[in-house]
């Protein structure tokens, strides 16, 4: 590990925690800043190496700590700094293997880590960090929801003045959208999560390779797959949903993490499916705009990766289509 490695590290320890901490403001605009808090470890493990990465995750923890207290390190290294340090260490990840040229000789290659085996991890580390948030709420499932509820009421009372007509002096209308939010909220922070590990990995590997120091060939989205073994945990999770109690909850937050992995498996589908098509670019944009706006086009693309994962449907499609032409 030289000195490079260090300095870098520091400085973007320095730059996460900014970051993160950039939510005490209480300005709107610290929100997307705060979500930016992994790209510069991300940043550091990618261009550099994963030393440097780490030193990041520990800097910007130590550094947090020092100015916020306890609190702040342990959010930050399980909500940034770890996540953003592992990902970055796994993308980079290869391994030698032998291959054979045309002319017959063996010729030495690296084999990288899947993209697939990413998104995968990017879901489980989303997972994690929501479940690791769930004990500042309460220990169990009836605790976990008062405390959420809690929180709710808090922010929503400040927000509406109307006359109270509601059990817990909300307004009716106020406390039917607590209820729905008590058990949409831990869903949509899994799926937020994952959004937010893989957009700022792909805009860090973007950076590094607008720097030219990104060393990993950038992939085919249009390759993406996923171990055989992902369908049937996801399948499981789902089922586990349906349980009452703490354990239903946890599932329920795997499967939404597990769900987004799967639309963006639609989305490779899609890239592959549409190769050669002279609408292409339309469908893709389309596709795109419509999950952009809209948000629910998601689950038919999250529905298209689930029939490609069990019947291989761009293999099917490939199949049909032949080899291309040779010109």
């Amino acid at each position: 590990m030289t000195i490079q490695f260090v300095l870098v590290g520091i400085g973007a320890g320095v730059a996460a925690a900014l970051l993160f901490a950039s939510v005490t403001s209480g300005v709107w605009v610290s929100i997307p800043l705060f979500y930016l808090a992994p790209l510069p470890i991300m940043i550091a493990g990618l261009g550099w190496s994963h030393w440097a990465a780490l030193i990041a995750s520990l800097t910007g923890a130590l550094t947090l700590g020092t100015v916020f207290g306890i609190v702040f390190l342990f959010a930050f290294l399980a909500g940034a700094g770890l996540p953003a340090w592992w990902l970055g260490y796994l993308a980079m990840l290869a391994r030698p293997v032998t291959v054979h040229d045309s002319g017959g000789q063996q010729a030495g290659s690296l084999e990288w880590y899947p993209p697939g085996r990413l998104v995968m991890w990017a879901a489980f580390l989303a997972t994690l960090v929501v479940i690791v948030a769930i004990p500042n709420f309460g220990t169990d499932a009836e605790s976990f929801r008062a405390g959420l509820r809690a929180a709710l009421n808090a922010i929503l009372r400040a927000e509406i003045s109307a006359p109270a007509d509601g059990p817990s002096g909300m307004p009716a209308r106020a406390d039917r959208l607590i209820e729905f939010l008590v058990s949409a909220i831990p869903l949509a922070a899994a799926v937020l999560a994952t959004i937010t590990n893989l957009f700022n990995l792909w805009l860090a590997a973007r950076i590094v390779k607008f720097s030219g120091r990104l060393t990993r060939p950038w992939p085919e989205l249009a390759d993406l797959r996923f171990p055989p073994l992902l369908t049937a945990a996801l399948a499981f999770a789902v089922a586990l949903s349906f349980v009452d109690g703490l354990l239903g909850i946890v599932a329920g937050i795997a499967s939404a993490a597990l769900l987004l992995a799967y639309g963006v498996l639609g989305f490779a589908v899609l890239h592959a499916i549409t190769r050669g098509l002279q609408v292409r670019p339309f469908l893709l944009g389309l596709a795109y705009a419509a999950v952009l706006l809209i948000g629910w086009p998601m689950l038919a693309l999250c529905l298209l990766g689930l029939i490609d994962a069990a019947f291989d449907l761009r293999g099917r499609v490939a199949r049909k289509r032949g080899p291309p032409a040779v010109s």
